[in-house]
């Protein structure tokens, strides 16, 4: 039997980050007919429910209606130290992430942190991710594992890195082309998951594995790659210094075959004005992390540059302090401010739908409402707090109502998760 959800539905027509705010469509008596996974229908109430009698209704009253967060640079291996204090990218790298990463090594502990993480981030509305493991195949293995229990697309690739990292972590050019071979050949196009060729950044692979997995890419097209890029000016000197024949940072990636379409590069900060020439030229997309460029004191992104690329949002789990794809938006909203642009409330959940859906190549199935996607929906509740109540009492549009649940929402704003077109509980 088909599902018919009613409340306020927000969906996309078309790029806010381009077209404004009108680009945007809003129903305050909406509806959406879910069925066999998909979305068959999205219009007024009145109209659905009587074209559809048959469908079980759930009335969600003045809650709004939306595609599921998709959040688009994570680590789920850094669940457990999140929030981890007074570090910047190196010094944190090597005294957190590193030991935290050696224990993925047990395929139960890989197990019970990629359970953890998925139940963690829908519980605040994700319901789809692209994350990186760790060297480790176990690692990957879980997260695609506990994503398959709960009907989830997932992006995922086993991290690769052949030096400037502790012994147990490093692996070879060759042993990296095969691990990576062999997992994306077992779990790429399985139900709703992903395979993501995955080099952890330039500093910790050798220009040969950079190579091998350029190769791997060459072999297995229809695959994103994802890598870290320029994301403060002590890693981009020290790239420069691993790289003297190098142009710039994007030039180790692209000399070897990592640049193109379908390549993902989280932060991205301090571009040259090349690098972000060739970005575009290429049609690579970027992902912004806001909270994680605050608490690692990165630096800010610059968002005008989602007029002429695809660009997602991430939480960048654990570098990023919030799980919640709301606290993203907050930040992104911040940083963007502190840079002299006021993004408007459809451009920040643009960035944390369709937007990163589009930077994942996946703008087709997840990320929007519409005929034919995927139902993967989230159910806000523009009043889950007194706070937050009191200051949309006297809103006159969505928008006016939606913007402090970006600024001040928590899980507590979460009423329901639908994946794959079945509801899961929210908290």
């Amino acid at each position: 039997m088909a599902d018919l959800l009613l409340g306020q539905v927000l969906r996309f027509d078309g790029d806010p980050m381009v077209a404004g705010e009108g680009a945007a469509r809003h129903d305050s008596h909406g509806a959406v007919l879910v069925d066999q996974g998909r979305i068959v229908a999205v219009g007024p109430a009145e109209r659905l429910r009587s074209a559809h009698p048959q469908a079980q209704v759930t009335d969600y009253g003045r809650a709004l209606i939306s595609a599921g967060f998709v959040d688009a640079h994570v680590h789920y291996p850094q669940t457990a130290m999140i929030a981890s204090w007074g570090k910047r990218l190196i010094d944190w790298l090597n005294t957190y992430t590193f030991p935290e990463e050696m224990r993925f090594a047990d395929p139960a502990y890989a197990a019970e942190i990629a359970n953890r993480y998925l139940d963690l981030t829908l519980s605040y509305g994700t319901t789809t991710v692209c994350s990186y493991a760790t060297i480790h195949p176990a690692s990957v293995d879980a997260i695609f594992e506990a994503a398959q229990a709960r009907g989830q697309r997932i992006y995922a690739g086993k991290t690769c890195m052949d030096r400037n990292a502790p012994e147990g972590l490093l692996d070879t050019a060759q042993s990296a082309y095969d691990d990576s071979k062999r997992l994306l050949e077992k779990w790429h196009g399985v139900d709703r998951l992903s395979y993501v060729i995955t080099p952890r950044f330039s500093p910790t692979s050798t220009p040969e594995q950079l190579a091998a997995m350029g190769t791997l890419w060459r072999e297995y097209p229809d695959c994103l790659m994802q890598t870290h890029l320029s994301e403060q000016p002590d890693e981009c000197d020290w790239v420069r210094s691993l790289f003297p024949q190098s142009r710039d940072y994007l030039d180790t990636y692209e000399a070897q075959g990592l640049l193109r379409e379908g390549a993902l590069y989280g932060h991205a900060i301090y571009l040259t004005d090349r690098e972000r020439a060739r970005l575009i030229e290429a049609g690579a997309s970027l992902v912004h992390c806001p909270t994680s460029n605050t608490f690692i004191g990165s630096g800010l992104f610059d968002m005008g540059l989602a007029t002429r690329l695809r660009v997602g949002l991430a939480t960048d789990t654990g570098g990023g302090s919030s799980f919640s794809m709301l606290r993203t938006m907050a930040a992104a909203y911040e940083i963007a401010q502190l840079r002299g642009q006021a993004l408007h409330p459809s451009q920040l959940w643009w960035l944390a739908t369709q937007g990163s859906a589009r930077a994942l190549h996946a703008e087709d199935r997840i990320g929007n409402i519409a005929p034919g996607m995927e139902a993967d929906l989230v159910v806000i509740d523009l009043a889950s707090t007194p706070a937050i109540e009191q200051a949309t009492r006297r809103a006159d549009t969505i928008w006016e109502a939606l913007f402090p649940t970006i600024m001040m929402g928590d899980d507590r704003a979460i009423r329901a998760v639908w994946v794959g077109g079945k509801e899961r509980n929210a908290p």
